[in-house]
C-alpha cells in the first residue's frame, strides 16, 4: 500500500480538519476479515458487465520493475524518461534526438509543466500526483490532483475530429474489446512533451491506450505512441498502477505562491 508524502503543514491541517477526508474509509470496496482492503479481489463491474475503472489511482508500483530490481529507478521513472524500459531507448527521428539532447542540457527549462501549464494526456498517467477515474455510461473522465485537470474519453462510438483544434490532452474516443478499454487519441499540440526529458509529441501523433483493471487493486495501461514526425517507428510501454483507498484528491494548484519562473533563463 502506498503512503502519501505530506508536508508538516498538511499533516497539521489534516489533524485539525477531517473535512479533507485523507483517512476516510472508501465505501463499497472489498475488504478482508480484518477490515483491510482486499486488493486481489475481482475487479468491480458496471451494470452492463464491463470492468469498472472508477477509483483513485497512484503511480507506478513495484510490479513494473524488471526481474533484477529497479535499484534507484523505482516509482515514476516514466515521468522522467518515458522510454527507459525500451531496449535502445525511444526511436527518435534525428531532429527529435537533437531536440531532446538540447532540452536535457538546458535542464528542461522550457518544460510546460515547469511553468504550471498542462502536462498532457500521457503525462497525466505517469505523474506522481493522484488521479481519479470516473466511469459513467458513454464516458470515462480522468481527474488529476494537479490544477484540477480533467480528461474526457468518450465511449459512445463517436469518430475522432477530422480537423481538431490542437489541445493539451487531444481528443479521445474509446471502445471495449472484451475486458479492455481501447482508447485512441489525436489532435495534440505540436509542442507537447511526453516526459521531463523533453521527448516530443507532435500534431501528427496518435496515441492508443489499453486500460485493463486486472483485479480490484491494480490497473494496467498499455500506451502506444505512433508519431512518424518525431519517431522512426511506433513504440509501446506498459504502466502498472495501484488503487489508492481510504483517501481523496487534494486541491493542488501549481501556480499558487509560485516564485520560480522569474529565475528561468
Amino acid at each position: 500500500m502506498h503512503v502519501r508524502a505530506l508536508s508538516p503543514a498538511i499533516v497539521i491541517t489534516a489533524l485539525a480538519a477531517n473535512a479533507q477526508w485523507l483517512h476516510y474509509p472508501t465505501p463499497g470496496i472489498p475488504r478482508l476479515p480484518n477490515g483491510m482492503p482486499n486488493f486481489t479481489a475481482p475487479a468491480p463491474r458496471t451494470s452492463d458487465g464491463k470492468p469498472d475503472l472508477s477509483g483513485i489511482w497512484g503511480w507506478e508500483d513495484n510490479r513494473a520493475c524488471p526481474p533484477e530490481g529497479c535499484a534507484d529507478q523505482k516509482i515514476g521513472q516514466e515521468f522522467i524518461n518515458i522510454g527507459w524500459r525500451l531496449k535502445g531507448g525511444l526511436p527518435y527521428q534525428p531532429w527529435a534526438a537533437e531536440l531532446v539532447k538540447k532540452r536535457r542540457a538546458e535542464n528542461s527549462k522550457d518544460d510546460p509543466q515547469s511553468r504550471c501549464l498542462p502536462r498532457g494526456a500521457v503525462r497525466m498517467l505517469t505523474d506522481a500526483t493522484l488521479k481519479k477515474i470516473v466511469q459513467v455510461p458513454g464516458e470515462v473522465v480522468i481527474i488529476s490532483e494537479r490544477n484540477a485537470t480533467f480528461r474526457q474519453i468518450f465511449t459512445d462510438n463517436r469518430p475522432l475530429p477530422a480537423d481538431p483544434n490542437p489541445a493539451w490532452n487531444g481528443y479521445s474516443s474509446g471502445h471495449w474489446e472484451g475486458d479492455a478499454l481501447i482508447v485512441q487519441t489525436t489532435g495534440f499540440r505540436d509542442d507537447s512533451w511526453l516526459d521531463s526529458g523533453g521527448s516530443p509529441l507532435t500534431e501528427a501523433g496518435k496515441v492508443t491506450e489499453k486500460f485493463r483493471r486486472t483485479d480490484f487493486g491494480h490497473l494496467e495501461i498499455e500506451i502506444t505512441v505512433d508519431d512518424p514526425k518525431a519517431y522512426t517507428a511506433p513504440w509501446t510501454i506498459t504502466l502498472h498502477q495501484p488503487v489508492i483507498v481510504d483517501t481523496e484528491l487534494l486541491d493542488y494548484i501549481c501556480s499558487e505562491n509560485e516564485r520560480d519562473s522569474r529565475h528561468f533563463k
